[in-house]
């Protein structure tokens, strides 16, 4: 793998979200001592930098191929970042806490690509268990199931719970027409207002006089119609105008003295 060192510098200090960043103890390669260094994990790398607000950093470790596990040390709540191979180096860090610690493994464990390749692997798999037993279930379908549904016994009963409804009188062009309910053949009240029939039952209102459309009204609703529209007047007069606009900016631009 081909590593710049100036692409590793940039994508550490960057402001892209890091999956987890804290101060850790870190054991030396040759010397035992533990020295305080603020990790970044991006990803797959593990940068360390000797202070908070330094702008490079000291190193990185590549998260590949590696295991994360608990080690006994002196420093309390150490762990170890363990590559396969016998040359290979193991890390051992150190947390402040418990919970630190906890979270850095956890972090580190899901920070390589084979963990995430065993994760995709296995949301697919549950992803075609779902849709065999969908299309088992279905009849073939793949279609998610709908919305729960009463059965018709349910629905029947729902339905004499319900009080009758009055019956809705005819309407005629979008208003009710009284006169072809019952009773429609007795002369309208001469009050103006319903009242009652001999029954004591509400007689409906008497219906008002239709409005007879006068020539002058429909000849000039005819011109409405046959005119032009009027967006069609106002695009052409305004296009003309800004045409007329643009054409002077032009002319200015090409003799500012003028």
């Amino acid at each position: 793998m081909k590593l710049n060192e100036r692409s590793l510098a940039f994508y550490a200090t960057c402001d892209s979200p890091a999956d987890n960043a804290g101060f850790l103890y870190k054991r030396g390669e040759r010397h035992t001592a533990y020295h305080r260094r603020w990790f970044v994990l991006k990803g797959n790398m593990l940068f360390y930098f000797e202070e908070r607000d330094s702008r490079e950093p000291v190193g990185v470790i590549v998260l590949e191929g590696c295991n994360v596990e608990l080690c006994d040390s002196a420093e309390g709540f150490a762990f170890a970042i363990r590559f396969g191979g016998t040359k290979s180096r193991t890390y051992v860090l150190a947390a402040e806490s418990q919970a630190a610690m906890e979270s850095w493994v956890k972090s580190l464990s899901r920070a390589s690509f084979d963990y995430l390749r065993l994760v995709v692997r296995e949301l697919e798999k549950q992803l075609q268990e779902m849709r065999s037993g969908l299309a088992g279930g279905c009849g073939g379908s793949l279609e998610p199931p709908g919305p729960w549904k009463p059965k018709l016994s349910e629905l029947e009963q729902s339905r004499e719970r319900l009080p009758a409804l009055p019956a809705i009188p005819p309407k005629e062009n979008g208003c009710a027409v009284w006169n072809n309910a019952l009773g429609a053949d007795r002369p309208p009240d001469a009050s103006g207002c319903g009242g009652h029939d001999e029954e004591e039952n509400p007689r409906p209102p008497p219906l008002p006089p239709r409005r007879r459309v006068s020539n002058g009204e429909a000849a000039s609703a005819r011109a409405i119609v046959e005119s032009p529209s009027t967006f069609c007047r106002l695009h052409e007069q305004y296009s003309r105008e800004v045409a007329r606009l643009r054409q002077d900016w032009q002319q200015r631009q090409r003799d500012p003295r003028s």
